[in-house]
Protein backbone atom coordinates (compact mmCIF):
# COMPACT_ATOMS: atom_id res chain seq x y z
CA UNK A 1 0.00 0.00 0.00
CA UNK A 2 1.36 3.45 -1.06
CA UNK A 3 1.43 5.92 1.74
CA UNK A 4 -0.86 8.59 -1.05
CA UNK A 5 -3.62 5.61 -0.12
CA UNK A 6 -3.16 6.47 3.20
CA UNK A 7 -2.85 10.15 3.50
CA UNK A 8 -4.45 11.15 -0.29
CA UNK A 9 -3.34 14.84 -1.93
CA UNK A 10 0.21 13.64 -1.31
CA UNK A 11 0.88 12.65 -4.91
CA UNK A 12 2.93 9.18 -5.79
CA UNK A 13 5.40 7.94 -3.21
CA UNK A 14 8.81 5.73 -4.13
CA UNK A 15 7.71 1.84 -3.67
CA UNK A 16 9.60 0.02 -0.70
CA UNK A 17 12.42 -1.30 -2.77
CA UNK A 18 13.35 2.61 -3.86
CA UNK A 19 13.26 3.30 0.02
CA UNK A 20 15.39 0.72 1.15
CA UNK A 21 17.95 1.73 -1.49
CA UNK A 22 17.88 5.32 -0.65
CA UNK A 23 18.26 4.54 2.98
CA UNK A 24 21.23 1.92 1.83
CA UNK A 25 22.68 4.97 -0.49
CA UNK A 26 22.26 7.22 2.93
CA UNK A 27 24.16 4.67 5.06
CA UNK A 28 26.74 3.89 2.40
CA UNK A 29 27.71 7.02 1.98
CA UNK A 30 28.23 8.09 5.96
CA UNK A 31 29.98 4.67 6.39
CA UNK A 32 27.19 3.46 8.36
CA UNK A 33 27.37 0.30 7.24
CA UNK A 34 29.36 -1.46 10.45
CA UNK A 35 26.44 -0.02 13.05
CA UNK A 36 23.57 -0.90 10.93
CA UNK A 37 23.06 -4.36 12.76
CA UNK A 38 20.18 -6.06 13.43
CA UNK A 39 20.43 -5.26 17.15
CA UNK A 40 20.86 -1.47 16.62
CA UNK A 41 18.74 -0.60 13.90
CA UNK A 42 16.27 -2.35 16.29
CA UNK A 43 16.88 -0.54 19.28
CA UNK A 44 16.61 2.65 17.07
CA UNK A 45 13.20 1.50 15.60
CA UNK A 46 12.40 1.00 19.80
CA UNK A 47 12.86 4.56 20.33
CA UNK A 48 11.47 6.19 17.50
CA UNK A 49 7.97 4.60 18.22
CA UNK A 50 8.56 5.57 21.67
CA UNK A 51 8.42 8.86 20.37
CA UNK A 52 5.63 8.36 18.43
CA UNK A 53 3.97 7.26 21.60
CA UNK A 54 5.20 10.19 23.34
CA UNK A 55 3.01 12.35 20.89
CA UNK A 56 -0.08 10.17 21.84
CA UNK A 57 0.70 9.29 25.95
CA UNK A 58 -1.81 11.41 27.54
CA UNK A 59 -4.32 12.22 25.17
CA UNK A 60 -7.71 10.88 25.19
CA UNK A 61 -9.17 8.69 22.45
CA UNK A 62 -10.83 11.57 21.29
CA UNK A 63 -8.30 13.86 21.34
CA UNK A 64 -5.79 11.57 19.73
CA UNK A 65 -7.97 11.44 16.67
CA UNK A 66 -7.49 14.92 16.18
CA UNK A 67 -3.66 15.29 16.44
CA UNK A 68 -3.10 15.49 12.59
CA UNK A 69 -5.79 18.68 12.66
CA UNK A 70 -3.05 20.39 14.17
CA UNK A 71 -0.52 21.39 11.61
CA UNK A 72 1.87 21.47 13.63
CA UNK A 73 1.52 17.84 16.12
CA UNK A 74 0.74 16.50 12.37
CA UNK A 75 4.32 17.39 11.83
CA UNK A 76 5.78 15.72 14.72
CA UNK A 77 3.71 12.62 13.56
CA UNK A 78 4.62 12.46 9.94
CA UNK A 79 8.33 13.30 11.32
CA UNK A 80 8.14 10.08 14.11
CA UNK A 81 6.65 7.92 11.82
CA UNK A 82 9.01 8.57 8.49
CA UNK A 83 11.64 7.76 11.18
CA UNK A 84 10.21 4.08 12.44
CA UNK A 85 9.31 3.64 8.74
CA UNK A 86 13.13 4.30 8.02
CA UNK A 87 14.21 1.94 10.57
CA UNK A 88 12.08 -0.90 10.26
CA UNK A 89 12.96 -1.09 5.88
CA UNK A 90 16.90 -0.89 7.21
CA UNK A 91 16.19 -3.76 9.37
CA UNK A 92 14.36 -5.47 6.60
CA UNK A 93 17.21 -5.11 4.40
CA UNK A 94 19.59 -6.80 6.77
Amino acid sequence: MSSSAIRPGHGPRPDVDALQKRLADFAAARDWGPYHTPKNLVAALSVEAGELVEIFQWLTPEESQRVMDDPDQAHRVEDEVADVLAYLLQLCGV
